[in-house]
C-alpha cells in the first residue's frame, strides 16, 4: 500500500474516531440529563429529601402542581437571592422524583405586564422593588384540586426550613379543613392585652407573636378568653401560656378538657420576665391542676446554670454571662423523643424547675434539662445580677427538667365540682355566669375517660420574639431570622399532639452553620476555673473586712479614726493576697486565649499546609507505583533502544523482536 493510501486511511481514521467519540459524549449526556444523581456529602444531608417527606409523598391522595415565580431575566437581583432561587429549583426537582408524578413543577418568569405576572399577583406572590426601579418576584404556590396554599416570598434566611415548608403546604392541599388550637394566655400574644386586666400596657398596639403567626399557618387558631368557662371538645390542642391570671372557672374547664381525652401545652413560668405589671407576682403557676397532673414547681425558685450561661448586655453597658438565661445546647435535649430529637439550641430567659411527683403513677419523660453545674436561687435573686450569684453558687451536681411530658388517664383537680364563683368575679359577672348552660352541656367528670398528654415547659418567655427571631426590614419585606429552636419546640410539640408526626423531622434537618464545640469546651473549662478564683478572692475579701471590724471594735475611743498598726498590716496582707489572686485571674483569661490559638493554628495549619502535603505526597506515590508497573523495554546488542531497532526492522512486530 502507497504511502498515500496509508495516510488517507489514517485521516479517515481519526476523523471517523473524533465523530464516534462525539456522538458517544453526545449520548452520555443525554442519558445522565434524564437521570437523578446527586451526591450530598453534608453530615445532616441538607440538600436532600428527608425520609419523611419521600414517606408523604408516597402516599399523597392528589396530585400536585408547585407554580414557582421566579424573575430570572432582572440583572439587578440581588445575588444571594439568584443563588439561592438556583438551590431552590434544584431541591424541588427531588419533590418530582420521589414522588413518581405525584408533584409536578412549574417555573414561571413573571416580567412586567406579563400574564405570568398578572398570575403571580392573582395567587398574591410579594412584589419585591428594589432600589433600581426593578420588580422581582420570588414566591410559589402548590395546587391540589380545589385547594391552594402560597409562600409570598421565599426567604433565604429560612433556607434551613425550606423543605419543611414545601411539605406543609403539600400536606396542606390534601385535606380541606385545618385542626383546631386554643390559646390560652396571660400575654398579649394576639396583639391585644388580656380583656379585663390591666397588664403589659406597653404592648397594646403590638403585632400578634410570631408563633402565632406560624400556628396559623397550619392550624386554625383560636383565642380563648380570660373569663370562658368550658373549652369546646373540637379543639384539638389547648396551649396555655404564663397562666398568671386563671380563674377557678377557666381553670375547671382546663381539668374537664383533659379528663375528656384533649391535649395540653403549659409555658408556666416562677419568673416571667415579660409581665412588667407593676406590684405583683411575676410567677404563673396553676398549683390544683399541677398536682393533679402529677408535678410541682416551686414558683420561688428559679434555676441557675454556669455551663448554659448567656451572655448580656448589663444596664452599665458592660456584657456579662448571667447563668439566669440559660442557652441550651444539644446535650440539654431529649435525643430519644420525636420533640426535641434534633433540636439544637434553644433561650430560656430565666426558667423554674419541674419535679415529678413521688407518688404519682403517671408516665413522665424530661424533655430539656439543666447541666449538673446548675442550682436552684430564690427569685428576687433575678434583680441583683449573676455577679451576686457567683458568690454563693454552689453546684447541685444534679440536672433540673426545665420541660417534661406527662401521659396517663388523670383524676379532677376539683372533687367537688365545678366552683361556683371566682374570687376576682364582680357581681355582674356572678349574676350573668351561665352556670346552668354549661352544666347542661358538659356533666361533671371525677376521672379521665381516655389517655391525655400533656407538655410542661418551666418558662413563657421563650415565646417572645425577641428571644428567637431577628426581624429587619429588607426592600419593603419584613425578614424575620430565626436564630434557635424555640419556635421549633412549640411546632415540633403541636405537630406531635395534633398528630402529623412526620413533619417533625423535617422541621428539625439539621443546620447550615456549625459552632466550635472544642472551642466552647475550653471556654467551660476556663469559667469553671475563673468562677473557682473569682469565689476565692470574695471569701478573702469577707475574711478581711471581719477582722478589720474585730480590730476596730478593740481601740478605744480615742482611736476611732485612726487605723491601727494591726490594721495596717492586716489591710497590707490583703492587698498582697488580691494582686495574687488577680493574677491567677489573669492567668486564667491568658491561659484560654493562648489555648484558643494554638486550637486556630493547628486548624490553618491543616487546611493550607498538611492537606495540600498529603495531596501531593498521595501524586507522587502513585505516579511512584506506575511507573514500577511499566513494561520495561530490554536494550538490544550493536547499540541504540530497541524501539529504534524495531523500526528498523520494518513491518516485524515489537514482540517478535523481544522474543528473539
Amino acid at each position: 500500500m502507497s504511502d498515500k493510501k496509508k495516510g488517507f486511511h489514517k485521516t479517515l481514521f481519526s476523523a471517523g474516531g473524533l465523530i464516534l467519540i462525539l456522538l458517544i459524549l453526545v449520548l452520555v449526556n443525554v442519558i445522565f440529563s434524564r437521570a437523578n444523581l446527586r451526591w450530598d456529602t453534608t453530615k445532616d444531608k441538607l440538600f436532600s429529601l428527608s425520609e419523611s417527606t419521600k414517606k408523604i409523598i408516597s402516599k399523597l391522595d392528589e396530585d400536585v402542581t408547585i407554580k414557582v415565580f421566579c424573575s430570572k431575566d432582572i440583572v439587578n437581583t440581588p445575588l444571594h437571592i439568584k443563588n439561592y432561587a438556583r438551590r431552590m429549583l434544584d431541591f424541588l426537582s427531588e419533590y418530582e422524583y420521589y414522588s413518581s408524578g405525584k408533584v409536578s413543577i412549574e417555573v414561571y418568569n413573571p416580567i412586567i405586564d406579563s400574564e405570568e405576572e398578572e398570575w403571580a399577583q392573582k395567587y398574591g406572590i410579594k412584589e419585591i422593588n428594589l432600589s433600581t426601579g426593578d420588580t422581582i418576584y420570588f414566591g410559589l404556590v402548590a395546587m391540589a384540586a380545589d385547594q391552594e396554599e402560597t409562600i409570598k416570598y421565599l426567604d433565604p434566611s429560612r433556607e434551613k426550613h425550606l423543605e419543611y415548608d414545601i411539605t406543609r403546604i403539600i400536606t396542606r392541599v390534601q385535606t380541606p379543613y385545618k385542626k383546631k388550637i386554643g390559646i390560652i394566655s396571660g400575654f398579649p400574644v394576639f396583639g391585644q392585652s388580656p380583656g379585663g386586666h390591666n397588664m403589659l400596657n406597653r404592648f397594646q398596639r403590638m403585632q400578634p407573636w410570631l408563633f402565632v403567626t406560624e400556628l396559623k399557618k397550619t392550624y386554625d387558631v383560636s383565642n380563648i378568653s380570660l373569663s370562658s368557662e368550658t373549652i369546646d371538645s373540637d379543639i384539638d390542642l389547648l396551649i396555655i401560656v404564663h397562666p398568671k391570671v386563671l380563674g377557678e372557672k377557666l381553670q375547671y374547664a382546663v381539668d374537664q378538657y383533659v379528663l375528656r381525652g384533649g391535649n395540653v401545652i403549659l409555658f408556666s413560668d416562677p419568673f416571667a420576665i415579660m409581665d412588667t405589671t407593676p406590684g405583683q407576682s411575676q410567677a404563673s403557676i396553676p398549683e390544683k391542676l399541677l398536682t393533679a397532673w402529677g408535678v410541682k414547681m416551686d414558683s420561688t425558685k428559679v434555676v441557675v446554670d454556669f455551663d448554659y450561661s448567656t451572655r448580656l448586655m448589663t444596664g452599665q453597658n458592660r456584657v456579662e454571662n448571667s447563668p439566669l438565661w440559660l442557652s441550651l445546647q444539644p446535650e440539654s435535649f431529649n435525643s430519644g423523643n420525636i420533640i426535641t430529637g434534633k433540636l439544637e439550641s434553644m433561650l430560656l430567659p430565666v426558667a423554674g424547675a419541674i419535679q415529678k411527683i413521688p407518688q404519682s403513677g403517671f408516665e413522665y419523660e424530661p424533655l430539656l434539662q439543666s447541666s449538673t453545674n446548675a442550682s436552684l436561687v430564690e427569685g428576687f435573686m433575678v434583680r441583683f445580677g449573676a455577679s451576686e450569684i457567683r458568690r454563693d453558687f454552689k453546684p447541685s451536681n444534679k440536672k433540673f427538667d426545665l420541660a417534661a411530658t406527662i401521659r396517663g388517664v388523670f383524676k379532677t383537680a376539683f372533687p367537688n365540682g365545678r366552683p361556683e364563683t371566682d374570687k376576682n368575679d364582680s357581681q355582674d359577672n356572678k349574676q350573668n355566669s351561665s352556670s346552668e348552660t354549661v352544666k347542661s352541656i358538659y356533666k361533671h367528670l371525677n376521672a379521665g375517660k381516655k389517655n391525655s398528654t400533656l407538655i410542661i415547659i418551666a418558662d413563657a418567655d421563650l415565646l417572645f420574639d425577641n428571644y428567637y427571631v431577628n426581624k429587619q426590614n429588607f426592600l419593603g419585606l419584613n425578614i424575620s431570622r430565626v436564630f434557635n429552636d424555640n419556635l421549633n419546640f412549640l411546632l415540633n410539640a403541636s405537630e406531635m399532639l395534633t398528630g402529623n408526626q412526620e413533619l417533625i423531622n423535617i422541621r428539625s434537618g439539621g443546620r447550615f452553620e456549625r459552632p466550635f464545640t472544642r472551642v466552647q469546651e475550653l471556654e467551660k473549662s476556663a469559667q469553671a476555673r475563673w468562677l473557682a478564683t473569682e469565689q476565692e478572692l470574695v471569701r478573702k475579701v469577707e475574711e478581711t473586712n471581719q477582722k478589720l471590724r474585730e480590730l476596730e471594735r478593740q481601740k478605744d475611743t480615742t482611736q476611732r479614726f485612726i487605723i491601727s498598726a494591726k490594721q495596717e498590716a492586716e489591710i497590707q496582707k490583703f492587698k498582697q493576697e488580691k494582686l495574687r489572686i488577680n493574677k491567677e485571674l489573669k492567668k486564667v483569661r491568658r491561659n484560654l486565649r493562648a489555648d484558643i490559638e494554638s486550637l486556630g493554628s493547628a486548624v490553618k495549619f491543616i487546611n493550607i499546609f498538611l492537606m495540600p502535603l498529603l495531596v501531593s505526597m498521595a501524586g507522587i506515590f502513585y505516579a511512584l507505583y506506575k511507573r514500577k508497573k511499566m513494561v520495561k523495554l530490554p536494550a538490544l546488542k550493536g547499540g541504540g533502544s530497541a524501539l529504534r531497532q524495531c523500526f528498523a526492522a520494518g513491518s516485524r512486530p515489537v514482540k517478535d523482536i523481544q522474543h528473539r
